[in-house]
């Protein structure tokens, strides 16, 4: 079985435990740029549209807690964020999840003290002020209190994303300043160059002093590798490294021996604990257009335990030219069709971030505003022998507004799919 899975059971057995209740066939954005249908009946649904119930939930069942979740939080002090954090994880422990990706280096920075990064602004407000406590710890503690595990989800090479994000100047000790030509512009955004050995030694040891100083049970990667597909991207370190080989193909070479760097070093100082990456749905982009062989470390042991694609479209989500490829059920069955090696796990992103609005569908569909889509997915993903999803994100589910009453029965659908309430027979 693979470790993913046994670490998402041993935080269902420590649910249980703490009375918050609660197998893949063997086989060989930010999470999310937006993308809705339901005039077919979905897998693990009953012709008369109600939800049949699902015989187990997959093992790994998470939630995404993203930079955009931090006004959300009260950064006053220790207490205040301890207590925040706790309502939060309060709440996706009701739903029946097991596993929280807790987003720790969004922009070349840290939610922790580090020897490396400096301070992230979404502490303080400001970049590189130290804000008297350790959020990390305090999510470490609060959310294996609650017999969840916890994954440090880091974006490898965004130091900016534009000129607003982060707001204000860089802290002095950022190291895209303190070292010249590590850091390259692309699209108005700010992102450190994958090829320089310099670069990928600062993100290896940026993880391993994570998995080092904190008991997290996994390190997670987004879908942010190359920036750009621009050829004057990185012209100085082609030029330096290329070798004559491909640009794409070079490129690709540089985040995949990353990513080999990244698993060794996490295996090496906690072999328990996973890494993962969570890519685009879109698998041609991610080879395309991220330079991400995405389809080689599902393949191939020693990158990642784990590939977890963003999938957030619906059941009938059409393109403007009729194609139905990323329907849901479609594009997860793409996935799972992919040759894949038995040390990694499938899991697949859901988009929370679509209820109410839909997914951009050229088909006119309801689904997203059925209160139960999400709870549908989970279901098929079940049936079809996923090993888990994680869903995009908190505050699409808890934010209120608009969509405040969808939300909440998504929510109340998604527990029942999870088996909250349910006695035994």
């Amino acid at each position: 079985m693979k470790k993913l899975l046994r670490t998402a059971a041993a935080a269902a057995c420590l649910c249980l435990l703490a009375a918050c209740a609660p197998a893949r066939q063997a086989g060989g954005g930010e999470p999310g740029a937006p993308r809705e249908d339901f005039t077919s009946v979905p897998s693990g649904m009953q012709a008369g549209g109600e939800p049949e119930a699902m015989a187990a939930p997959v093992a790994y069942r998470a939630m995404w807690v993203s930079y955009l979740e931090w006004p959300m939080f009260d950064t006053s002090g220790a207490q205040g964020f301890a207590a925040s954090v706790g309502s939060l994880l309060d709440n996706c422990a009701a739903l029946g999840l097991n596993t929280v990706i807790v987003q720790v280096r969004p922009f070349g920075d840290a939610v922790y003290p580090s020897a490396v990064y400096p301070w992230s602004h979404l502490v303080t407000g400001v970049q590189g002020q130290d804000p008297g406590y350790d959020p990390l710890a305090i999510f470490v503690e609060q959310a294996h209190a609650r017999g969840l595990a916890i994954e440090a989800w880091v974006n490898p090479y965004r130091v900016r994303l534009n000129d607003t994000m982060p707001p204000g100047e860089l802290a002095a000790d950022n190291p895209a300043l303190l070292h010249e030509g590590w850091a390259l512009e692309a699209n108005g955004g700010l992102y450190y160059d994958p090829a320089l050995p310099e670069v990928q030694d600062m993100v290896v040891q940026g993880v391993t002093e994570i998995v080092q100083n904190y008991d997290v049970d996994g390190i997670q990667f987004d879908d942010y590798f190359y920036p750009t597909t621009d050829e004057a991207f990185d012209t100085e370190s082609y030029a330096r490294y290329g070798g004559g080989q491909d640009l794409a193909e070079w490129r690709r070479a540089n985040v995949n021996t990353l990513v080999q760097k990244v698993y060794a070093a996490v295996k090496a100082v906690k072999p328990e604990a996973v890494f993962g990456i969570s890519p685009q749905g879109n698998n041609d982009n991610n080879y395309s257009q991220q330079y991400s062989d995405v389809a080689l470390w599902l393949s191939t042991p020693g990158y990642v335990d784990y590939i977890m694609p963003q999938v957030y479209w619906g059941y009938n989500y059409t393109l403007q030219n009729g194609s139905a490829r990323f329907a849901f059920e479609n594009i997860v069955d793409e996935w799972l069709a992919m040759p894949r090696d038995d040390s990694v796990s499938l899991a697949f992103g859901l988009g929370a971030y679509r209820i109410g609005a839909g997914d951009g569908s050229a088909t006119e569909s309801g689904e997203w505003a059925s209160g139960h889509n999400l709870a549908d997915m989970a279901r098929t993903l079940s049936v079809r022998g996923a090993d888990g999803y994680a869903l995009y994100r908190y505050a699409s589910l808890y934010s209120g507004g608009e969509y405040a009453a969808l939300m909440q029965a998504e929510c109340a659908a998604l527990a029942q799919a999870n088996g909250i309430g349910q006695t035994e027979p």
